[in-house]
């Protein structure tokens, strides 16, 4: 075996899954990536956590010729929890893209959930509110909720199915799931009035050690003995992290976690309320503390605009539909943002090869960006982190948008990835960090902003 040491993250997007093998300075060693499937048998869509369980499980093998893993840190996508007894799952884990129920129990929901003031939770579309998912299994299927000894948050419950112990942790209560009440750090008056408490385990901060890799998970896998369980984290709670950390250095930023989802994190830089219709929300950071978010499905929608297989484009592509007025309205995404509900299309002339419909998709995004950091009147730096990062365009066009704006791209395709590995380095600074940008402003650039705002207030 080797004798390098190293943390191994595992990383449950709402596309991909992926396993980071992570050296102890914070480096990447070896990386593996698998669809996120959803099952659309049985009582109702659902995570495919069998497959994703065994494909873990071949990949923790190959990760252990190459290092000595220390530590296994799950972080994943919200809205999503497992109801477990002893043995395993009594319900499948509940894909919340899925609408549950019709619209007499989506009524008698909305007449439940606590107010936006007391949970910062945004009333939001399908299953998107994990108490919507609880209320409706409980609902629909009474005698396998009542069989229930836990729910467990998503990263938990992998964490629980590694080494048994059962956890709850904050970013994960506190990201829209109307359950938690982020101001007084306590359960929503929904948990109350359904007697749910008792089945949430005992709180962890993220960066705890629940316990250490089950036996006959060690024997199979060659990990070591003592390899640790650590309790998890969030997905874009994991991007904030570092920059949480350095906040009193750097001063306020917005963090832009990208991904499936676009979440823009205001550390200490909004300025303006929260408005509950525009899916803006206060996600709890790792220290429990509210912070001010607003959110898009751009990783959703830019697929959506660009294709499955997105080409590369040139400057000039950018400035040709930018000349000709092509522009994408909102929304191409069947869930979340500021314009949920609206149907998306192309005003003006058409893309006309697959690098313009790329181009189109990252100026659609970087609009997208723009107008919620405007909404919650941020200010100071923007710090890109996840997917985008790998889109040469995205930052400098976003700091072309708006003299002054300071926009700074990480280093790390994946923060999450990053974030997980502090947790289980509490205390360390990974080498490296985030290059800042040189603005682009293309001919017409900020006309076409205003016009592709016009556009919005027309629809």
């Amino acid at each position: 075996m080797s004798v390098v040491p190293g943390t191994v993250v595992l990383d449950i997007g709402k596309t991909n899954a992926k396993l980071t093998l992570i050296d102890a300075a914070g480096k990447t060693l070896a990386e593996a990536r698998t669809p996120n499937t959803v099952r659309r048998v049985g009582p109702y869509p659902h995570h495919d956590t069998e497959r994703l369980w065994v494909w873990m499980l071949g990949q923790l093998r190959e990760l252990s010729a190459l290092a000595r893993i220390r530590a296994i840190v799950p972080v994943t996508h919200g809205a999503t929890a497992a109801l477990v007894d002893e043995a395993g799952l009594v319900l499948p884990v509940l894909d919340y893209e899925h609408v549950p129920g019709d619209a007499a129990d989506e009524a008698r929901y909305e007449s439940l959930r606590p107010a936006f003031g007391e949970s910062g939770s945004p009333l939001l579309p399908a299953g998107l509110n994990l108490g919507r998912q609880l209320d409706w299994l409980q609902g629909r299927f009474p005698a396998e909720f009542a069989r229930a000894r836990h729910v467990l948050l998503y990263p938990q419950y992998w964490a629980w199915r590694l080494c048994g112990v059962a956890a709850s942790e904050v970013t994960s209560l506190g990201c829209h799931t109307d359950l938690w009440r982020p101001a007084q750090g306590r359960w929503s008056s929904l948990v109350e009035r359904h007697g749910w408490e008792p089945l949430f385990p005992a709180r962890r901060e993220a960066w705890a050690r629940l316990g250490r890799l089950r036996p006959e998970l060690a024997a199979d896998t060659g990990l070591p003995a003592d390899c640790e369980i650590v309790c998890g984290i969030h997905d874009s709670n994991a991007s904030l992290l570092r920059h949480l950390l350095t906040l009193q250095q750097g001063g306020p930023c917005t963090v832009l976690s990208t991904g499936t989802w676009v979440i823009a994190a205001a550390l200490g830089s909004a300025t303006r309320p929260l408005v509950e219709a525009l899916d803006m929300l206060a996600n709890c950071n790792v220290f429990g503390e509210a912070v001010p978010c607003m959110r898009f499905m751009g990783g959703r929608e830019f697929g959506a605009i660009a294709g499955e297989q997105p080409a590369a484009f040139a400057a000039e592509d950018v400035e040709r539909l930018i000349a000709r007025g092509t522009m994408a309205l909102p929304c191409f995404a069947e869930a979340g943002g500021p314009f949920a509900g609206r149907v998306g299309r192309v005003t003006g002339a058409m893309p006309q090869t697959d690098a313009e419909r790329a181009a189109l998709a990252t100026l659609y995004v970087v609009l997208m960006t723009d107008h919620c950091l405007d909404a919650l009147g941020a200010s100071g730096r923007v710090v890109v982190e996840g997917a985008f990062t790998a889109n040469p365009w995205f930052g400098p066009l976003l700091a072309g948008l708006a003299p002054g704006r300071d926009v700074t791209v990480s280093d790390d395709s994946s923060g999450t990835t990053c974030g997980a590995w502090m947790l289980d380095a509490w205390g360390r600074e990974p080498e490296g960090g985030a290059a800042p940008v040189r603005a682009w402003s293309p001919p017409g650039w900020r006309a076409y902003r205003d016009g592709w705002q016009a556009a919005l207030q027309s629809r």
